[in-house]
């Protein structure tokens, strides 16, 4: 504070202080009267010094403050016009108002009152909801800005981050990314060749890897003779993406036109700092990617799991090494067990039922309890049940979800069938209750996995998963022997995966049919339950009617809202579509009887409907795929449908 202030004396002090004056004044004259006169003119000075001195200081306190308000004045005006960052007030209609000179020097605009802040930044979305900060990134003329609104004052504060955006865009970019490369079927197709066939399909083969490593700044480094290993950073990986691996595509057409059909799997991690984490995830990428047929890239980022490829079968294994390996190591784990429980998915079909039933038949080999969960009986098992129920000993094995929470505990073995996940199996909270699940299944591995199971048997070159149990059966003891219930349910499974041995049908497929032949299966029996009931085959029909032709070669047909279809039936009529001429995918949506909207796919190869039925929340094999979807009609499921298949196409392509 100035001094003048300090030692100036004014305020009611001095007003009281005159006031006692003038009584003292007053009391002297009461005495005598001069002096009574002399002071009373001394008291008027004094008044009248402080009268005086009281308008100076006003005076020079009003100066005092108009100077400084003059100089806060102009240095904030200063300071605002010169700031590193820069200030807009914006109206209601989102119009700038007023902003200082930062802003004009960002946009090149002497002056932007007046203009939309759309128009000012094209890059920036203005928040809609009223928040009291809000932050975004904008970009203008090649820099990258930070803009936080203050919505409450309608204010925009603008700041140039180009520098720090540049730096962390270069540290994500520069993170490590692992990835695997390997050849799917090396040892099945090179069988027959001599060394200079073989060392000729290698050298193809490696050149193309090698150039594509090339290509896009990749470090290549080979662990055997089918598999190598990849160092790449995340742009590196981004740039793989966009590209979608094109290095599928180049592999299998080289080899095709060689005559030698070997495809390619790859999987690929990033989005962590440990390396060794980054290289379990990197081979769990791979696992999947064989998982799921093979020709096709896995890769995981972070949370993220992405999918590219798969537009060719899995290719069959023409060697039962794995088979024996599986049945020994089965046999194993059901001697160590109290009792074995045998799980199929919700609303089980006769491969998951026949495959059930082939495990009761390993654990009784070796006189272990087994029992086969079963929620209910629905239509596409209701005959294969009622053959069932003639052998007492058999039908005693199945039992509800509630039953089998009682009889299994932690040295319990669990086994699935034809399904790998866990939100589909009959009863999920089985899966807690035991340390010992094996999983045994023949669709493309999804990226929801039960990963805690002890043992996996996953083959999806394999056409059922009954045709996987015969097998394992035939190694699991040295003479196993079924009787013609057992062995007709086995190949009930297999006929309806195969329609009747039409798809998915390999040479391994008729071993093992021929295997269950042998054993006394009854194929007569197995066609009296596959027969269709009249009023069921209208039904289809009525769905069939109301079918649509997409790109000329996809069928689509949605049954009436408010009319429920049981699944099997919307299966039925996906197969009747895909006989049609020129037809080479169909689609059936109906609403089924629990309330949940039903899509069955089916493709004769050259579309991947496991993609299509991922992407819709379901999955199942490139040629037969199948979604539950909750909430919505069958003309909103249509929809969603019809856009999956535009979004698929702008990204890979759909065949002509």
């Amino acid at each position: 504070m100035p001094k003048f202030l300090v030692h100036r004396w004014h305020g009611m002090h001095n007003i009281w202080a005159l006031v006692l004056i003038l009584l003292l004044t007053v009391a002297l004259a009461w005495y005598q009267w001069a002096l009574g006169l002399a002071g009373l003119l001394l008291g008027g000075a004094v008044g009248a010094y402080a009268m005086l001195a009281e308008r100076a200081f006003r005076k020079d306190l009003n100066d005092y403050v108009l100077t400084l308000s003059h100089r806060i004045k102009g240095v904030s005006n200063d300071v605002i016009g010169t700031l590193p960052f820069g200030i807009i007030l914006y109206n209601e209609e989102k119009e700038v108002q007023w902003h200082n000179a930062y802003i004009a020097a960002v946009t090149g605009r002497h002056s932007a009152v007046g203009v939309p802040l759309s128009e000012l930044f094209p890059s920036l979305q203005v928040p809609s909801k009223e928040k009291d900060a809000h932050t975004v990134e904008i970009k203008l003329n090649d820099r990258v800005y930070e803009a936080v609104f203050r919505q409450q004052e309608r204010m925009l504060y603008v700041t140039d981050i180009t520098s720090s955006w540049t730096l962390s865009k270069r540290y994500e970019d520069e993170k490590l990314a692992l990835g695997i490369v390997m050849m799917d079927n090396l040892e099945e197709i090179s069988q027959g060749m001599d060394e200079q066939q073989r060392a000729i399909l290698l050298s193809k083969v490696t050149g193309e890897i090698n150039e594509w490593s090339q290509k896009y700044g990749l470090f290549l480094r080979r662990l055997s003779s089918d598999k190598y290993m990849v160092v790449a950073n995340q742009l590196a990986l981004r740039q793989l993406e966009q590209s979608r691996f094109d290095l599928l595509d180049e592999v299998r057409e080289i080899t095709m036109n060689l005559k030698l059909p070997m495809t390619l799997s790859i999987g690929f991690a990033s989005g962590t700092d440990d390396i060794i984490e980054l290289g379990h995830l990197a081979q769990g990428s791979l696992d999947i990617a064989l998982g799921r047929g093979g020709d096709q890239a896995v890769v995981k980022f972070g949370q993220r799991q992405s999918f590219y490829g798969g537009k060719s079968n899995a290719v069959e294994k023409r060697t039962r090494v794995r088979a024996r390996v599986i049945s020994h190591a089965l046999r194993d784990l059901i001697k160590e067990s109290d009792n074995i429980v045998i799980m199929g998915h919700k609303m089980p079909d006769m491969d998951a039922i026949g495959a059930a039933i082939g495990v009761v038949k390993a654990a009784n080999q070796f006189g272990k309890e087994s029992y086969v969960v079963l929620e209910g009986i629905n239509p596409s098992i209701g005959r294969l049940m009622e053959m069932i129920r003639e052998d007492e000993k058999l039908i005693k094995r199945f039992i509800t979800p509630e039953q089998a929470l009682l009889v299994t505990n932690r040295r319990s073995l669990a086994v699935v069938v034809d399904t790998h996940r866990a939100s589909m199996v009959a009863e999920p909270k089985l899966l807690q209750q035991t340390d010992r699940i094996v999983v045994i299944d023949h669709h493309r591995r999804s990226e929801e996995f039960i990963d805690e199971a002890v043992l996996i048997y996953m083959e999806p070159y394999a056409s059922s998963t009954c045709e996987l149990v015969t097998e394992v059966l035939q190694y699991i003891q040295e003479r196993v022997v079924l009787d013609v219930r057992e062995a007709t349910a086995l190949l009930a499974g297999i006929t309806v995966d195969t329609k009747s041995f039409a798809l998915r049908t390999g040479s391994r497929t008729f071993e093992a049919a021929s295997f269950l032949r042998r054993n006394g299966a009854d194929p007569a029996l197995i066609q009296r339950m596959l027969k269709e009931d009249l009023e069921e085959y209208i039904k289809k029909a009525a769905i069939i009617q109301h079918a649509e032709t997409l790109d000329s070669h996809i069928a689509l047909a949605v049954a009436d809202s408010g009319k429920t279809v049981p699944q099997l039936l919307i299966a039925q009529a996906a197969d009747t579509l895909l006989n049609m001429t020129g037809i080479r995918a169909s689609f059936v949506i109906a609403e089924r009887p629990d309330g949940l909207v039903g899509i069955s796919a089916r493709s004769l190869g050259q579309i991947n409907v496991q993609v299509v039925m991922e992407r819709m929340g379901g999955g199942g094999h490139l040629t037969n795929a199948a979604a539950q979807l909750q909430g919505v009609t069958p003309l909103e499921a249509a929809e969603r449908l019809k856009q999956v298949l535009k979004e698929i196409q702008g990204e890979e392509g759909l065949p002509e």
